[in-house]
């Protein structure tokens, strides 16, 4: 029974990491403010990007400073 449990157990994390990996609904668009904006979110998630410091909206991160935009212009 405790070999049954632990099977299960790890099939539920396995499963678990491959649905959290496959899902990409967090994912940017490489033009888009979420990499162009003079504060980007370290996770480039969708939705964040700013000409100001602050978090990102979606995971709560602290913009840093983009200091790949003056090599994109």
């Amino acid at each position: 029974m405790k070999k049954i449990i632990t099977q299960l157990f790890l099939c539920s994390v396995i499963s678990l990491a491959l649905y959290s990996c496959g899902n990409k609904s967090h994912a940017a668009d490489p033009n888009g403010k979420e990499y162009t904006s003079d504060y980007i979110c370290p996770m480039h998630c969708k939705g964040s990007g700013s000409d100001a410091k602050g978090t990102c909206p979606v995971c709560k991160m602290d913009y840093v400073e983009n200091k790949e935009k003056n090599k994109i212009e």
